[in-house]
């Protein structure tokens, strides 16, 4: 059966009918120093957190904890961290999140998401977004152009919580419209 679940696991999904990405590999969480997320966004926890490209299961040594890629299917349209990886901690820690999006041709598309707190984002090791202030989480608060390419594109978020929720979502749109003909891989080609 648990074989079963790794092979169900290993099929590309789709977005969700409003073209939220809802499968991503979690690595989460990652104590912060202090209690402000705003300098501790530019903090790179990874030693090259632009350009990861993780499997489920792979671990990683963020300071003196070793912590595992989780793949993770939200139960809506955000991840919640504090719900599914906050049991431990869940204030002033950060949590990283990827999805490999695989897409049938270029398009020039736009990346709606939102944090809560304080989030970055990287779209095929390009930084795309930078927020670093607290705040909730709403749909699309933040929409940025960019150019899926044919084939894989790796998204990587990275999200700080202070307190209180912890969350993310983003999903692509083209002319207002979500795009849903793309494919989320759990594993890099």
């Amino acid at each position: 059966q648990a074989r079963r679940r790794q092979v169900a696991a290993a099929q590309p999904a789709a977005p969700d009918a409003e073209g939220f990405i809802r499968n991503w590999l979690v690595l989460a969480p990652i104590a912060i120093e202090g209690e402000s997320g705003a300098t501790e966004i530019d903090r790179d926890f990874l030693h090259g957190e632009a350009t990861i490209a993780p499997k489920a299961g792979d671990k990683i040594n963020v300071g003196s904890t070793i912590l595992t890629w989780e793949a993770h299917k939200t139960s809506d349209y955000f991840i919640d961290f504090l719900q599914s990886f906050g049991k431990a901690r869940g204030e002033y820690v950060a949590g990283y999140a990827v999805a490999y999006v695989i897409a049938d041709q270029e398009m020039q598309v736009t990346l709606a998401l939102s944090t809560n707190d304080q989030g970055k984002a990287w779209l095929n090791g390009k930084p795309v977004f930078k927020f670093a202030e607290t705040r909730t989480l709403e749909k699309d608060t933040d929409l940025i152009d960019v150019t899926l390419v044919k084939g894989q594109n790796v998204l990587v978020l990275k999200v700080i919580n202070e307190v209180n929720n912890w969350q993310a979502c983003a999903r692509f749109l083209k002319n207002r419209v979500p795009v849903t003909n793309l494919q989320i891989a759990s594993a890099p080609k």
